[in-house]
Order: C-alpha cells, then structure tokens, then sequence
C-alpha cells in the first residue's frame, strides 16, 4: 500500500482550493466586464488558473489522495463578485490585486516547491496586468493553457523591473475604497453607539435628549471625519505634487544625473550596467515618461493615484454617517429600556457584521473578526453607560 504524504497532501488541497476560487472569481468578472479587452483578460487569467488547478490535481493524484469535486467559492471571493456586479470590475481592482498578493505570499511560504514557486510568479504576473488595465494599454500576452516551463515563468516574473512594481500594487491595496466605506462605518458604529449608551445611562427618562445627543453625535463626528479626511488628503496631495515638480524641475536642469540616477536603479534591481543605461536612455527620449518612471523609481509614487480630497471627504461623511445612524433608529421610534435594548442589539449586529466585513479585506476569520469588532463595540458601549449613570446620579444628587 502506498504511503501519502499527509503535510503535502493538505498543502496540494489547500492550493487546488485557491486555484479553483481564483477561476470561478475570474470567470464571474469576465462575464460582469462590458469592455472586450478588460473581459478578454479575465478570462486569459482564468485559463491560467485552470492550470494551476490542473498541477496540484496532479500532484493529489500522484500522492495517492482523491481530487475533490470543485465546491463554493469563500466569502472573500464572493464579496469581491460582489462588489463587481455593484460598482464594476475597476471598483473592485484592488481588492482583487491584495488578493493575488495574498496567494503570492501563500506561494513563497512553501518553500521549495517549484511549482509553487512558479505559480507565484504567474500570480505576480497577474497582479501586473490589473495595473496594465488600469493604465489602459494592453494587456500583454499570458499563456493560457500552454506549456510553458515553471522556472522560465520564475526568472521572468523576477525581473527587477517587476520586483519594483510588485511593492507600488501591494502599497496601493492600503487607499482602497470599499476599506474607507467599511472603517468609516464602524468608526460611526463605535463612537455614536457609545454616546448614546453614555447618554442614556445619565438621562435614562428623556428619550428626546438622548436622541438629540445621537443625531448631534451623528453629525458632529461625520463634519469631523469629512474635515480631517479633506486636510490629510489634501495636504498629502499637495506634498506629492510639490515632490513631482521638484523632480520635474531636477530632469530639466540636470537630465543627463537624473538619466543616470535611473540607470543606477535599474543596476541596483540587478541589470547588467550596459543593458540599465540602454533603458535609462531609451526612456529619456520622452520626457513625460521619463518624470513618469523617476517618480515611481525614486518617490515611490503612482503620479496616477494621489488621490482625491473631495472624494475622501464626501465618502468619509456618508460612511460615518451610515454606522451613526444604527443606534439612533430605535429613538426615532420608541423610547424607554425598549428603545435602549434595541439600540444595543442592533448595532451589535451591525458591529458583527462591519468585522465580517473586514475579514474579506483582511483574509482573517469571518467569526474572529466579526466577534473582535462587536467586542470592542460593546466595551465601549458599557464603559460609557457605566459612566453615564455614574455621572447622572451624581448630579441628581
């Protein structure tokens, strides 16, 4: 009888799992792409991943273990079809890169595997044609059921060029949209849920002040969150563009240093000398894209992706404004321990499902995050209640 591995065999499971979500994600989004050359990659991608499903298939057969039937795609995996089917595929576009980073990361944790090692550079690759997309070029070829050799697509996909650009897109999943909806929701959960408590607890018979305290604190918190997001995106804003046009005003004085700082990294990423001033040169021929690569090479910046301070701010407020709310509704309605309870369960619901919300951002545990988050909401929400009836009997007194 032969002997299975039963590490490899649960790797090899856990990796036909990834691989399987990744093709039902890719063939939803190319189904939902109303653009031709957006679908087509979609579904270029997906032929890739049916790929890499197909190896560690193999890899179970060749172990001696039975290849399960495909199943459900996780709940991170359906949000994200979600949230495309909503708001489009360009919506959900970081979400879906920090999902490939998420599978590179899984990839290069096991060693040396070579095909895990290649299918993480297949990964990288995969996160570099969403960039591609998202500039509007093509884009670009990627084998679709070929043959093509595991270390070739490593040393490709180890290009310095593309190591440069790995860290822009993993940097970039941290100013995703959909995060600033959900964490402005749960901050406007958090802060109202606790001043309502706090609220009531000191004035425990005056429903109507109660609620005027939740809807002053509904409004008071999102002018707040919609003030301090304009400043903060709008000062980073204005650092960034003051940065790009020193650069600017150093390539115009100077061309031939900055000609040659570019060089310099692209030997630093591993080009031989002769081949990183070739490059260098060639890029210099057109000024626009030169400011482009020496912004991105040494700033570190996307000029494309500075963001929008008036964008922050009005998504800030109705975030915010969305999470307030939830403790105010039964005041709205009712009054007395009716309206106090069903304050108090219902934005615990709502707590438990922000965190759950979180876990498909954050790849943790739908449970863990859900229960992290309504716990931090109710020890608020008691230690303000607490504090409150502390408060109001003392001034009673």
């Amino acid at each position: 009888m032969r002997c299975v591995a039963p590490i490899a065999v649960e790797q090899s499971l856990d990796n036909l799992k990834l691989e399987r979500d990744a093709i039902l994600l890719y063939d939803a989004l190319a189904k939902i792409e109303k653009d031709g050359r957006r679908a087509d990659a979609f579904r270029r991608i997906a032929a890739n991943e049916r790929r890499h499903a197909d190896i560690w298939a193999e890899k179970l057969t060749g172990l001696g273990a039975t290849v399960p039937p495909p199943g459900g795609p996780r709940m991170r995996v359906r949000f994200i079809i979600l949230a495309a089917r909503l708001f489009g595929t360009a919506a959900v576009s970081e979400l879906v890169k920090a999902l490939e980073g998420d599978e590179e990361s899984a990839y290069d944790a096991q060693g040396g595997s070579p095909e895990a090692a290649a299918i993480a550079a297949d990964e990288r690759e995969h996160a570099e044609i969403w960039k591609r997309l998202k500039r509007g070029s093509e884009a670009g070829p990627i084998a679709a059921g070929t043959a093509r050799d595991g270390v070739a697509i490593a040393r490709e996909a180890a290009s310095a060029v593309e190591i440069g650009q790995r860290e822009q897109w993993h940097r970039s999943g941290r100013s995703g949209t959909l995060r600033a909806i959900i964490f402005g929701v749960s901050d406007g959960l958090v802060s109202n849920l606790s001043l309502v408590m706090g609220v009531a607890g000191a004035a425990s018979g005056s429903p109507s002040f109660i609620l005027l305290a939740g809807v002053a604190g509904l409004l008071a918190g999102a002018f707040s969150m919609a003030a301090g997001e304009y400043i903060s995106m709008q000062s980073q804003r204005e650092l960034f563009e003051r940065q790009i046009e020193l650069e600017r005003a150093e390539m115009e004085a100077m061309p031939e240093e900055e000609e040659a700082e570019l060089a310099a990294s692209y030997r630093a990423k591993g080009f031989a000398p002769d081949e990183a001033a070739r490059i260098a040169h060639r890029i210099f021929r057109d000024p626009d894209k030169a400011l482009d690569m020496l912004v991105r090479e040494e700033l570190g910046l996307d000029p494309d992706e500075l963001g929008s301070p008036w964008g922050a701010a009005g998504g800030s407020f109705v975030a915010f404004a969305i999470g307030a709310v939830v403790p105010v509704i039964p005041y709205v309605l009712g009054s007395g321990t009716v309206a106090l309870l069903v304050s108090l369960g219902l934005s615990l619901v709502a707590l438990f499902g922000v965190g759950a919300a979180v876990s498909l951002l954050t790849g943790r545990g739908l449970v863990f995050s859900g229960v992290r988050q309504l716990g931090i909401g109710l020890a608020a929400a008691i230690v303000t209640y607490l504090i409150g009836s502390l408060i109001g009997v003392t001034a009673a007194a």
